[in-house]
């Protein structure tokens, strides 16, 4: 068997970490974004085909990465999203009934190239210490560490990329081609939603209708929406103009639920001002407390940038969830208007599952159009709880 090529990672401030090759190994092409780093155990795949991850360069914590392959039920998109991975060790082997083909394969038939071989732990200290940076990563001994090195200088900052517009569809489209089902009609506004989204709105009986998100406030109110649920996304929410508009002309029109992104969006149309964090919340064991209920959940997050608690004091909103590692914001409604939005991903794909209640918090809005509450928090959570236990019973295995 031949020997791997060698690959490098180089930083904007001039470490270069040097590894073996998988996935795309073009030696002629060499590809550059922000170097972050997720912390979860297992779901690699629902990572890598997450479009919040678009412009990313992403470092997997986790020191085996691979062991279970790749299978068509854990995408949450068409492929991977990310610009390149990077990792400890690649399983050799992968086990899993689901599985079509292994990562490497699919990462060469996607075009991403991958280091494996790479101290990770080191560099996640670096991350830690230093903040998230520009990299590149290249296959093959040339050019010279300097000169990639300059590349990643000379890349774009993920600061004042609207990386939304490259991931959203360019087509308003029924989820799934699925007619009405007679239950509530949901508009996402798709700034890189995951699929698992949509699925948990069409198993709670919602008709869901996917957008591009840009389109405007008479577009969306044309689509007669009962709800609209803004997606999660990639970049810096004060550059997607456009869904920020449109959320400040539908505020009170119509109930709205914000993801990650749509969080983000969400609050700078209301008035909030956003910050970026110095290297994101990445991973799926986020504790998070429900201020409302005094619960805390361990919840799953993909973000680079977040909004500034004090700016909600002046816009007539009030904090829901904290993040307990930092206690940055994680969550807020309106205290008037049918509205309210999360950080992290309540979709808990591949998990944990302790945020799904969401989903029924917005049926919740939906129905009623008030302002959510800590009753109806408990309600949704205890729904959402017994619906898991319907599950488990029907799929003991």
């Amino acid at each position: 068997m031949s020997k791997p090529p060698v690959a490098r990672l180089a930083l904007e401030d001039g470490t270069v970490f040097r590894g073996e090759a998988f996935g795309h190994c073009d030696a002629s092409r060499i590809v550059a974004g922000e170097v972050v780093f997720n912390t979860a155990l297992t779901g690699y795949q629902e990572a890598l085909t997450d479009p919040s991850y678009a412009g990313q360069i992403l470092v997997f914590t986790a020191p085996l990465i691979g062991n279970y392959g790749v299978s068509p039920e854990d995408a949450e998109s068409a492929g991977p999203r990310i610009v390149a991975v990077v990792i400890r060790e690649l399983s050799r082997v992968h086990a899993n009934h689901r599985a079509i083909t292994d990562l490497s394969r699919w990462l060469a038939e996607a075009g991403v190239p991958a280091i494996q071989s790479v101290d990770t732990r080191a560099l996640v200290r670096r991350l830690r210490s230093d903040g998230s940076m520009r990299g590149v990563l290249s296959v093959g001994t040339e050019p010279a560490d300097r000169d990639l090195v300059a590349r990643a200088l000379s890349s774009p900052s993920m600061v004042g990329r609207n990386l939304a517009a490259e991931v959203s569809p360019e087509a308003v489209a029924r989820w799934n081609g699925r007619q009405s089902s007679g239950g509530p009609h949901v508009v996402v506004l798709d700034c890189g939603a995951k699929q698992s989204i949509m699925g948990h709105l069409a198993r709670r009986g919602c008709e869901v209708t996917v957008a591009p998100h840009d389109l405007s406030a008479e577009q969306v109110r044309a689509l007669e929406p009962d709800g609209v649920l803004v997606s999660n996304g990639p970049g810096d929410p004060d550059a997607v103009l456009e869904t920020i508009r449109t959320l400040g002309e539908l505020a009170g029109d119509v109930p709205i639920f914000g993801i990650c992104l749509g969080h983000q969006l969400l609050a700078l149309a209301l008035g909030a001002k956003a910050y970026k964090l110095k290297f994101g919340h990445r991973g799926a064991n986020q504790p998070v407390r429900n201020v409302l209920t005094g619960r805390v959940e361990i919840t799953s997050q993909n973000h680079g940038f977040c909004i500034d608690m004090d700016s909600l004091a002046g816009i007539d909103c009030e904090v829901t969830h904290v993040n307990l590692n930092d206690g940055t914001l994680a969550g807020f409604r309106h205290r008037s208007l049918p509205i309210f939005s999360v950080q992290y991903h309540p979709e808990s794909s591949p998990g944990p599952h302790d945020s799904v209640y969401l989903f029924d918090c917005f049926l919740h809005l939906m129905e009623t159009r008030r302002p959510i509450d800590a009753a109806a928090m408990r309600a949704a959570r205890k729904t959402a709880d017994a619906g898991m236990i319907a599950h488990v019973a029907r799929n003991p295995t």
